[in-house]
């Protein structure tokens, strides 16, 4: 567990500023009710989250990536807005003025721009996604009905948020760490395309795409796969035995 909120911590200088701001709280916040959403409930959740027995309990049914999700109960933003405001009241003039300053002065300092993070990148369109994202689901959509793809992993979070009639054989829980022997295939620099036709026609895909830079050990044609487009640096590649009506099964 103090691994999983170490995590959370970063440099752990915003978890210093909040906890102060929570002692603050406890001996100068006077109503109830505040007191009680401000300072009783973050301190019930952090009991909870290093309660031995409750994260043996919880953490083995649910795993790290979910149970990191019960520290997101801390109002860590509510409590330390909270707290410059209801020092700054008890202020006056400039004294109310260079406290605020300082305040935010040193929040800005604490941490990093969230933007900085390799997870963030510049949009290229409306949508805030890659662009080869749409133009691909915008190639292999089919009027009318759905169809199965296998997108490269770097694609899964946007392809779901993109279009909801191209579907894929692995998803979210390929992004939590719970990998499928067709995603693990979709990572290797070097795969082996009888193994990928069989996953993918197990899965009853349509299109599979691959970055150009993959090195393939055989030809897809072999196994009734066609180049059906080029595009942004990946190749699609379309089996040609399923049915491309454009009506719904």
């Amino acid at each position: 567990m103090t691994a999983i909120f170490q995590k959370f911590a970063g440099s752990g200088f915003i978890l210093i500023l909040f906890v102060l701001a929570l002692i603050y709280l406890f001996f100068c916040e006077k109503r109830k009710s505040r007191r009680i959403m401000l300072v009783y409930v973050p301190a019930i959740v952090l009991l909870f989250f290093f309660n031995p027995l409750f994260f043996k309990l919880f953490y083995n049914l649910v795993g790290d990536e979910i149970y990191f999700r019960i520290i997101w109960l801390m109002p860590v933003t509510v409590v330390m807005g909270y707290t410059v405001v209801h020092i700054a009241e008890r202020l006056q003039g400039k004294k109310r003025i260079g406290f605020a300053f300082v305040a935010v002065l040193i929040l800005m300092l604490s941490g990093k721009l969230v933007y900085s993070s390799p997870l963030y990148s510049k949009a290229e369109n409306q949508y805030h996604m890659p662009q080869a994202v749409v133009d691909i689901c915008d190639a292999i959509e089919i009027e009318g009905r759905e169809v199965m793809a296998a997108f490269p992993p770097e694609f899964l979070l946007y392809v779901r948020q993109y279009s909801p009639v191209v579907c894929m054989p692995y998803g979210r829980d390929a992004v939590m760490g719970i990998y499928s022997e067709f995603e693990i295939l979709m990572y290797e620099e070097e795969i082996e395309v009888e193994k990928l036709a069989q996953l993918a026609k197990e899965s009853l895909c349509h299109y599979v795409i691959l970055s150009e830079e993959k090195v393939l050990i055989g030809d897809m044609e072999d196994y009734d796969y066609e180049v059906y487009d080029t595009m942004h640096g990946y190749v699609i590649y379309r089996d040609k035995t399923m049915n491309y009506d454009t009506y719904m099964q």
